[in-house]
């Protein structure tokens, strides 16, 4: 799926070491010429402090790991130099990493060393923060510190024999001590260990959670990529949720005595299940521990799911139904109910729905707290059983959800049935209807701008109706001189679902109704040019459907190769392009072929057309070519194999 959309109507809510060997030997080992090349940084008792005393850095400390960090950075990659220049630094790191690790400044400089880091002097740094490891851990730039120091790990485990050899043989010569990922593994534990002595202080403090969603994602060989994504504040959090909920996990493997640790460290929860339910900053934990457990420990997770449910569920009782719904209306609990829904088993999920959604979904979607945790629950609908009582229920419905501004729930119900292969027909004549451009039927080739823009017909094309008159007919030479209107998010999302439902014909005759100009919007609209992809990737979408709609393009092709969104969709339509097609675009690329290479995101496109080879020498072009789309076929037939 593209770019995934959410609402422009309402900003609703917003979301968000240890082990034995503790300190570094003190032997170098190393040739003294590399402490002549890097010398050693300004004394600084501050780094000798208590945890009290707040330990300081002086600026001259400051501006030496600055220009060490500088100097790693430019350094060769590989190579004797660059490890004896890692080697130095790390070991005036470790000297001073309290201070640095609680430095605003220096906690930067230091996350970005620790990308360099080799196994050995990383566990340094780690047992020489841990006998503070409350402190830093609650510190605003310490937890960073930390963050970072787990996030090495996968990095770390991946190293090959043959490095981890190396290390131990280094770390022998420099103190005598061996055992490399033993140790690794010794600190992750022991830090996993010190969290659960005291678990909920650290889920519940603001910045101590940071380290537990870490810890959590570490242990299970999970790192959920919308853990560290934070969208820009100028998008809807509907909008945030769905780019957030898109990206993907990053797994790992683990040793299995992390995956025990996992489980053992989740068996928390349960303790003060009531705390993590209403408390926003320990909520947040379980939420993260929900996402991988599902991923790593699926039965654990069904467990925890139902504890969840089970406490909820006995809650004084409501008039209105179930106690659980007044739970769903909660900022802080349907957070947590959302993450709930979206990793319940399709069984779970059909008798909850039986238990305590059924009759009310229209009460839900209504609102402006409650119409989120619905829309994960549509988003897990996998089956026909759940989907038949669902939609007979929220669909007469529709209209009135996308005017109370939660058009969020709409497209979750849109990509239910795509999903499960049904009602596909019912919903996209509701939406229709819903959008006014049902009747009279010429008004329906005008439904994409609608759809996009998420604007009623009227609206869309100003026009001023009396109530209960007859709707006039679709003017098409209006439509062809309106340039496009602004395509959200959630409406660009409403278009790809519809583009991969069985039968998209109605989608595809009003694409191809638009100009080129507005096309050409479409493709150059970040949200918009999500919905090109869907035509070139749905499997309902024809080659000659295809070609119709991208006929329009013609004449365009400088201007999308010159824009940022609209060269990315002219690679796409390039790569699946016949030979025929390929030169026709060449030949128009190549009468700007020096606008193109002046252009940021049109030299790309040139290089991938092979413009100039086009323009100098066209036979051996198109040999090229043609060898490449055997090669595209061959690979295909083996994919489909």
């Amino acid at each position: 799926m593209g770019l995934g959309p959410r609402s422009p109507h309402k900003a609703g809510r917003q979301f968000p070491i240890g082990g034995k060997r503790g300190r570094g030997a003190k032997g170098s080992g190393r040739p003294p010429r590399g402490r002549e090349q890097h010398p050693r940084p300004p004394a600084d008792r501050g780094s000798e402090r208590t945890q009290d005393a707040h330990p300081h850095l002086s600026p001259e400390t400051l501006g030496y790991f600055r220009q060490a960090l500088s100097a790693l950075k430019e350094a060769p990659e590989a190579g004797e130099e660059r490890e004896l220049m890692v080697h130095n630094v790390l070991k005036e790191v470790e000297a001073q990493a309290l201070a640095l690790a609680t430095n605003r400044t220096g906690s930067e400089m230091l996350q970005e060393l620790l990308g360099f880091s080799p196994l050995k002097p990383l566990c340094r740094i780690w047992a020489a923060l841990r006998s503070n490891l409350r402190f830093v851990a609650c510190h605003r730039c310490g937890v960073h510190v930390l963050q970072s120091t787990l996030l090495q790990l996968p990095r770390l485990l991946r190293n090959t024999a043959e490095e981890e050899e190396k290390e131990e043989e280094e770390e022998e010569e420099e103190n005598g001590k061996d055992g490399s990922l033993e140790t690794l593994e010794e600190l992750v534990l022991g830090l996993a260990s010190e969290v659960c002595d005291d678990f909920l202080f650290y889920c519940g403090d603001t910045h101590g959670s940071f380290l537990v969603r870490t810890l959590l994602q570490v242990l299970g060989g999970t790192l959920l990529e919308s853990e560290r994504a934070r969208p820009g504040g100028s998008k809807s959090s509907e909008t945030q949720r769905v780019i957030a909920r898109e990206c993907k996990p990053t797994d790992f493997e683990v040793p299995e005595a992390f995956l025990n640790c996992l489980q053992n460290l989740s068996s928390c929860f349960l303790k003060d299940i009531a705390v993590f339910i209403t408390d926003k900053i320990s909520s947040f934990c379980l939420q993260v521990a929900l996402q991988v457990l599902h991923r790593k420990l699926p039965q654990f997770c069904a467990y925890l799911c139902n504890a969840v449910i089970g406490y909820l569920s006995t809650r004084s009782s409501s008039a209105a139904g179930s106690p659980l719904l007044l739970f769903l209306r909660d900022q802080t609990s349907s957070r947590l109910l959302e993450q709930v829904l979206l990793v319940l088993e399709p069984p779970r999920l059909q008798s909850l729905f039986e238990d305590h959604f059924q009759g009310q979904l229209q009460i839900l979607a209504a609102h402006p707290i409650a119409n989120f945790p619905l829309q994960r629950f549509l988003d897990s609908i996998s089956t026909p059983e759940l989907l038949s009582p669902v939609f007979e229920e929220l669909s007469p419905a529709l209209e009135a959800v996308l005017a109370q501004g939660h058009p969020g729930v709409v497209i979750a119900l849109v990509g239910a049935c795509r999903r499960v292969g049904a009602y596909q027909a019912q919903v996209l004549q509701l939406l229709l209807e819903a959008f006014h451009c049902a009747e009279p039927s010429s008004r329906q080739v005008a439904c994409v701008p609608l759809f996009a823009t998420l604007t009623a017909y009227e609206v869309y094309y100003e026009l001023t109706e009396e109530e209960g008159a007859v709707p006039a007919e679709h003017q098409v030479e209006i439509a062809t001189a309106r340039t496009l209107g602004e395509v959200t998010v959630l409406g660009s999302l409403l278009l790809q679902h519809l583009l991969h439902f069985s039968a998209p014909g109605l989608i595809l005759r009003s694409l191809g109704s638009l100009t080129g100009p507005q096309l050409l919007a479409l493709a150059q609209s970040p949200a918009g040019s999500h919905i090109l992809d869907a035509i070139l990737s749905s499997p309902s979408v024809t080659h000659k459907q295809r070609r119709r709609v991208l006929q329009a393009l013609k004449g365009q092709y400088v201007s999308l190769a010159c824009s940022r969104h609209g060269s990315r969709v002219l690679d796409a339509i390039w790569n699946g392009a016949a030979l025929r097609t390929r030169k026709e675009i060449a030949a128009e690329l190549g009468e700007q072929n020096q606008e193109l290479i002046r252009d940021p995101f049109g030299h790309h496109v040139a290089r991938n057309v092979a413009l100039t080879t086009f323009l100098k020498r066209r036979e051996a072009w198109e040999q090229q070519q043609s060898a490449m789309a055997k090669r595209r076929r061959a690979l295909n037939s083996v994919l489909e194999d």
